[in-house]
């Protein structure tokens, strides 16, 4: 059975920090290109991250570059999202997604959403203090 589960939500200051997993169980992540999204209360889903898996490239939403740092442990076959400087606006549901073309479906600062085949149930961030 093929499963990701995200996990490291919870409550943090603005300012702080906090650092998402997404385990893969059933599946090789090294082989898919992940991708981290956030669906905020009365708001559509949005893409905030994603690593490929054929060259390691990364991309981020513009809300949060220079702010949030995807990256992978293969030994460990989890996706990280690290999340720094964060801001009441982060606060949403954060899942993460794989898609087996190994490339991040990426074009001209959009993420979408269909090209993925296995989805998380997701987990909390709050930004509050």
């Amino acid at each position: 059975q093929v499963q990701l589960v995200e996990s490291g939500g919870g409550l943090v200051q603005p300012g702080g920090s906090l650092r998402l997993s997404c385990a893969g169980s059933g599946l090789t992540l090294d082989y898919y290109a992940i991708g981290w999204f956030r669906q905020a209360p009365g708001k559509e889903r949005e893409g905030v991250s994603c690593i490929s898996s054929s060259d390691g490239r990364t991309y981020y939403a513009d809300s949060v570059k220079g702010r949030f740092t995807i990256s992978r442990d293969n030994a460990k076959n989890t996706v990280y999202l690290q999340m720094n400087s964060m801001k009441p606006e982060d606060t949403a549901v954060y899942y993460c997604a794989a898609d087996g073309s190994m490339l991040c479906p990426y074009y001209s600062g959009s993420f979408p959403e269909d090209p993925y085949d296995y989805w998380g149930q997701g987990t909390q961030v709050t930004v509050s203090s």
